[in-house]
């Protein structure tokens, strides 16, 4: 092998080097793959995969079970350059986030082509539902590809692309055990199978179905990651707090806003805790979860036609349905209409009452507002369905010297959401207690738990949502004229897609008051025209220029034009530099511009937090240190969840960017290839929600923001979707492999390492703003519409892999990095503090002597790191499930049959 074949070896990560070998049909070799001309991620002209100028990761199926991967979330997790969220809490499933940039600004595609956003906020996709059985390999475009794909590829394009052809099956079994007793354990199983050849019968159909489903992991699962001992440590004692919902109930009356409670003393275990002032507390280790448990069902059947060497027809189906279990603290009992929860002295579970619960000095006979957790109903869980549908037609052939590729996908993305379990009609609860037929301070007798039963909405539908995608393509291709470097190409697309959003909260939403969210309607549709065209001008052997332009007309916000240029040059056989410059144009989503809105508040905020106003404090954003202004129950303005309105904003106008890539691969010795890539991306008008910390740290400033009622009181926080000002990011991809000379005595080893490097990622909130570092810290740039969790963005993230080889065996080592970072610190000042790296390591070995058998045996986190402590998720809690697993060891079995 020379140096020049060398520098392009197809296991190469992060240089599209790697893509022709990866392109080819299975059993393929890759010299044959070398002299294949095949379509890559980010260009539209087929060619050598050598001449690729872009950046790409690839991750071939393989790797999944290599490097102990149960999920697509796993694989997107350990992305260097992603910053993506575990789908931990949350409905809407895994998505992708590359570069921080946001889940709006990273496309997702299947074989090139785009699915049905999730249904919400149809702005994104969910990862949940493509199958993995079905995958060859994961292309990911590290820089922007809006002239090719279109606007939302700021941040750059993953894309998923199946196996071309299965003959034969496979059944494919895996388990997941933790080492800890507890939920978050996994299983898997898939069956694919296919019958006819390309190459010998001119068609093949396969199809496979693929499983996967993981249990709950519960907070109390881990009581040593939320001890009383660690939480003081970092000022989120349980203690602290006082007066909120909680069982036994604490109360107040219309003359006394202080809080009280009839069992201060012992509360009641496991349902609450003794808290501050003679109240109890919600013990939320009882009902935190670290891990919501989760399944996936998804099929993927695929039939081609080889009419001949250069002409195929293909149609593939794609289904894939996610539920995720999102558990929450037991029902409480909140107003209703603006009329609290009450007690009367005529209920026989009033103080000193018929019922039991202990007399109170300094009652009345007045009536007791209570702030109520209905434990005998225990947690509180919805249930989130998404379906998922695709079906594609794709014609590929020649047309005398033109390459032709054609398309049309439609696809359906169907989103419900159920009350599971766990939940009441509002008014009930308040009708129960006047009544007498509901316990605030205990377990319910007979009576009680059966008139639950009675104003439960278990099992209701609460939430329908669909969102669609209609589109059409057809992209040709030519050898121009003979230069010095070879022919230059160009290419011609266009295409057209249609997209419709539907989102319909039910009206039984308005019934059940405790997740403080009302009926509501949202719909629109979209257009999208597009011309594009890319001209390959190889002006050497060493010199090759690469032009490309999208001109896109949306129905809702007119005309862009994005170009991108790039350039490949390869001065010597062991040397290559590449570079590329684009811009990019991204319209609010569906959901941003047509989504529901209300006068109102839609739900709570995800943290807890002082009123700036009511409850005053001299350390603005530490929750639980303000004091409420006189005639104010501390549980209500000090230290909860205030209302928040989120939904679209008809003012809304497109962000704008501006990127460029450079890089360079060399061999700097035999059998060691080392690329690094310096990328640079500037966005203006960015279109976000401004995370939550945000307004209580300058509460003056955003007072427009804090929208309340005639008396004061908080009515919301506005957190719609803005325009805010923009984004600079920047940094460095990094990518070593070493192999190792061959031994026949000790086997085949090798080494590799991915990582990113940030140099810049600073964010504006409004234009003319003071620019501001969010390297190393939670940010002040959130994940969008999916959640209002600011972006942690860690200074340096990689994956190191150790792999060994020898006849029927293989062993791989990999450790996932991510560098230490500045804590949240929305704690009193002596508790800040910085969070330690992350660096967990898996191993597995995998055995193949048996016929037909393939066995993989790994363990995960295999010394048991636990997640770095932080003090940002609250009381009760003191790890970041959705940036760190929580499961700790765990050991994994995986067996796949051929046959």
């Amino acid at each position: 092998m020379n140096k020049r074949e060398t520098l392009c070896q197809p296991r190469l990560v992060l240089t599209s080097i790697a893509l022709a070998v990866l392109a080819v049909t299975n059993g393929a070799s890759a010299q044959d793959a070398s002299m294949q001309r095949v379509e890559v991620t980010g260009s539209s002209i087929k060619r050598l995969a050598n001449e690729e100028a872009l950046p790409i990761t690839t991750i071939k199926a393989e790797e999944f079970a290599q490097r102990g991967l149960t999920t697509l979330a796993d694989v997107m997790m350990a992305l260097p350059q992603s910053a993506s969220l575990a789908p931990s809490n949350a409905g809407s499933g895994t998505n992708i986030n590359l570069r921080g940039l946001g889940v709006n600004r990273t496309l997702v595609l299947l074989n090139g082509r785009r699915l049905a956003n999730e249904a919400i906020s149809s702005g994104y996709a969910n990862l949940d539902v493509i199958p993995m059985s079905a995958l060859a390999r994961v292309e990911i475009l590290n820089d922007g590809a809006s002239s090719i794909y279109g606007s939302d590829a700021i941040g750059g394009v993953v894309n998923f692309v199946t196996k071309r052809e299965v003959e034969g099956g496979s059944i494919t079994g895996q388990w997941v055990e933790p080492e800890r007793s507890g939920g978050g354990d996994e299983q898997r199983a898939t069956l694919t199978f296919g019958k006819g050849s390309l190459a010998r019968d001119g068609w093949n159909v396969y199809g496979t179905v693929d499983f996967h489903q993981r249990s709950r992991l519960a907070s109390k699962d881990r009581p040593d990651l939320g001890s009383d001992e660690i939480l003081a440590q970092i000022g989120r004692s349980r203690t602290i707090g006082s007066g909120g919902y909680a069982m036994p109930a604490n109360f107040t009356t219309a003359a006394n806003k202080t809080a009280r409670n009839p069992y201060a003393d012992s509360c009641q275990a496991p349902y609450s805790i003794v808290g501050a002032k003679s109240t109890c507390l919600i013990d939320n280790t009882e009902y935190g979860t670290a891990l919501h448990e989760n399944s996936q069902l998804s099929f993927y059947g695929r039939a081609t036609k080889q009419f001949s060497e250069d002409h195929t027809f293909t149609v593939e189906y794609t289904r894939g349905q996610s539920e995720i279990l999102a558990a929450r603290n037991p029902t409480q009992s909140v107003a209703v209409n603006g009329v609290t929860a009450q007690l009367p002295s005529s209920s026989k579970w009033y103080p000193g009452a018929s019922g039991g619960v202990p007399a109170m000095s300094g009652l009345n006979g007045a009536p007791l507002i209570v702030t109520w957790s209905v434990a005998d109903l225990g947690i509180a869980v919805q249930k989130d369905k998404q379906v998922n549908q695709r079906l594609a037609f794709v014609d590929e052939g020649k047309f005398g010297e033109w390459d032709y590729r054609t398309g049309l996908v439609i696809g359906i993305s169907d989103r419900e959401n159920y009350y599971d379990r766990g939940f009441v009609r509002g008014q009930g609860l308040l009708d129960g207690l006047k009544s007498g037929a509901l316990n605030p301070f205990g377990l319910q007798d007979q009576a009680g738990r059966d008139y639950l039963k009675t104003i439960s909405v278990d099992g209701i539908k609460n939430r329908d949502s669909r969102s669609t995608y209609t589109g059409a393509d057809l992209t040709v291709s030519r050898p121009l004229m003979e230069l010095a470097g070879g022919s230059m190409a160009l290419a011609i697309g266009a295409d057209v897609n249609h997209t419709t959003t539907r989102d319909d909260k039910l009206a039984i939403q308005n019934e059940v008051q405790y997740l403080n969210s009302t009926a509501s309607h949202g719909e629109g549709q979209r257009n999208v025209y597009a011309l594009y065209a890319e001209l390959d001008v190889p002006l050497t052997k060493q010199l090759t220029l690469n032009f490309a332009g999208r001109d896109d007309y949306f129905s809702d916000f007119g005309n862009t034009f994005n170009p991108k240029a790039s350039f490949r040059w390869e001065p010597t056989k062991t040397l290559m530099f590449r570079g590329s410059a684009n811009t990019g144009f991204r319209a609010p989503t569906l959901f941003d511009a047509y989504g529901y809105r209300l006068p109102g508040a839609t739900g709570k905020t995800s943290s807890r937090w002082d009123d700036p106003i009511l409850c005053p404090s001299a350390t603005p954003a530490v929750a639980g240190s303000g004091t409420p202004l006189p005639g104010y129950v501390e549980s209500e303005v000090c230290d909860v969840q205030l209302p928040k309105q989120v939904g679209s904003n008809a003012n809304l106008k497109p962000e704008k960017s501006r990127g460029f890539t450079l890089g360079v691969v060399m061999e700097p010795m035999k059998s060691m290839t080392l690329s690094l890539d310096y990328w640079n991306i500037r966005m203006k008008d960015m279109l976000a929600n401004l995370p939550e910390q945000v307004y209580f740290q300058d509460p003056a400033r955003y007072a427009e923001l804090f929208v309340r009622n005639p008396d004061g009181t908080l009515a919301f926080i506005n957190n719609t979707t803005m325009n805010l000002g923009g984004q600079k990011a920047a940094g460095i991809d990094v990518s070593a492999t070493y192999r190792f000379p061959r031994s026949s005595t000790y086997g085949d080893f090798k080494v590799e390492l991915d990582g990113t490097y940030l140099t810049k990622f600073d964010n504006q909130l409004f234009e003319g703003d003071a620019w501001v570092s969010n390297i190393g810290r939670f940010g002040n740039a959130s994940n969008g519409t999916t959640s209002s969790f600011p972006i942690i963005t860690y200074r340096w993230k990689h994956t190191l892999k150790f792999g060994w080889s020898k006849g029927d065996w293989t062993a791989q080592a990999t450790q996932n990095y991510n560098s230490s970072y500045e804590d949240q610190n929305l704690v009193a000042q002596q508790y800040w503090r910085d969070i330690n790296s992350y660096k967990p390591w898996n191993l597995t070995v995998g055995y193949k002597g048996i016929k037909n058998l393939q066995l993989i045996f790994g363990i995960t986190n295999v010394f048991d790191t636990d997640p770095p402590v932080t003090n940002h998720s609250g009381y009760g809690f003191s790890y970041l499930s959705s940036a760190a697993s929580p499961i700790g060891r765990s050991y994994n079995l995986r067996a796949t049959y051929n046959f």
